[in-house]
């Protein structure tokens, strides 16, 4: 009788303790809107795993991996080769969608904007500070712009979202990227700083005449205006999933996945737009996590990536998701 009861009271503790398996995650905010979203489905499918996500910004999810305090990281910027090189293994990226960056902003009755690069490029240079300079109210003709400051907002933390924004700077500004330059992180030469696309959201909302860039999302979510942006065929277009899709179409994806789609050909692709990755070591260390970290993987690229339109970002294409799932195939645990 006291073996049996042995038997059961293990029996319970296994089952206890794999439901609840906790995977993990930390690193960017752009898609922490539809990894929330991911995560809170994926419980319904396999109730036996939760993951705990950090929306902490690129920089620190990029720093949270290569310590192996987390079980993935997430980034909207690629690692650089430098930093892949302190990786104790083989530490891989795997996309997962794409996004947009909007020029969001607090004017009277936020009308809508059309904005072109160096433009904006030489807001956030200081070189622009008032809402009726000629360089913004010529494309904007008919709206009434205020002779009012325009106070810029920038990410304070390490952020992909900054990685993004500042790569397409540097694609349409030399100034920009001589003096500045692109990265999760810089020295950015005006503005107030937000943490997190939460804290650059609530700064614009909050402070008359603000201007600053966000994920799409979160542009929508808190009903803030954004600009359409004149792209390299030199369209003003605006940020949606159809035109952040025809940014995608257009880019060159090697084989280790990182990749910049800022700036491209395409009479309608959006002009700062990005992909966002999930970091991944290709051993595993705990078996029992890693299988349940490629289980959900494999979810995600079949029925997760379903749900990218509803949140407003862009589904990867069928061809990249295949090689997703090639590569996530590999993982070893």
């Amino acid at each position: 009788m006291k073996s049996l009861f042995a038997l059961a009271l293990a029996v319970f503790l296994t089952t206890a303790a794999s439901a609840q398996m906790l995977i993990n995650g930390a690193g960017a905010t752009f898609p922490y809107p539809i990894y929330s979203k991911w995560f809170n489905e994926y419980a319904k499918v396999d109730p036996s795993v939760r993951f705990n996500y950090q929306s902490i910004g690129s920089g620190g999810g990029q720093k949270q991996i290569l310590a192996e305090t987390v079980d993935f990281g997430a980034s909207d910027g690629p690692m650089s080769d430098e930093n892949l090189a302190k990786a104790p293994r083989t530490l891989w990226h795997i996309p997962t969608v794409a996004g947009a960056d909007v020029i969001s902003y607090n004017l009277p009755g936020n009308p809508k904007l059309r904005l072109d690069g160096p433009t904006v490029a030489n807001i956030f240079l200081g070189k622009i500070t008032k809402w009726n300079d000629p360089a913004i109210s010529a494309p904007n003709s008919g709206v009434s712009l205020p002779d009012q400051d325009i106070v810029v907002v920038h990410r304070s933390d390490g952020s992909g979202t900054t990685y993004i924004f500042t790569d397409y700077l540097s694609n349409v500004s030399s100034e920009w990227k001589e003096k500045v330059g692109k990265g999760t992180s810089v020295s950015w030469p005006v503005g107030l700083g937000g943490k997190g696309n939460e804290g650059v959201s609530g700064q614009i909302r909050q402070v008359p005449g603000a201007l600053g860039y966000i994920e799409l999302a979160y542009a929508k979510q808190n009903q803030l205006p954004y600009a359409d942006m004149k792209n390299a065929a030199g369209n003003y277009i605006t940020p949606s999933i159809e035109t952040v899709t025809a940014a995608l179409a257009t880019a060159t994806i090697p084989e280790d996945f990182r990749f910049s789609m800022v700036n491209p050909p395409g009479e309608k692709a959006y002009p700062i737009a990005g992909t966002t990755w999930l970091l991944v070591y290709q051993q595993q260390k705990d078996a029992a996590k890693g299988r349940k970290l490629v289980e959900f993987l494999k979810w995600a690229y079949t029925e997760g990536e379903k749900m990218a339109t509803t949140l407003d970002y862009a589904p990867l294409p069928d061809n990249v998701q295949e090689r997703v799932l090639k590569r996530i195939a590999q993982i070893s645990y």
